[in-house]
């Protein structure tokens, strides 16, 4: 999957891994101010005593 990916990406290796980076951090935004909130109230963390 991976190799196919590369292998779609325009240019040469510098400019195909500053795609990815980006992409990376595009969907790294996209989790912890869409997804990761959207889900929060969905999950209820169990009560945790420590003594």
């Amino acid at each position: 999957m991976y190799a196919a990916l590369w292998r779609l990406l325009p240019g040469p290796w510098w400019v195909r891994l500053i795609i990815l980076l980006a992409l990376l951090a595009a969907v790294l935004y996209a989790l912890f101010f869409w997804v990761f909130p959207w889900i929060s109230p969905l999950i209820t963390p169990g009560e945790v005593d420590v003594e």
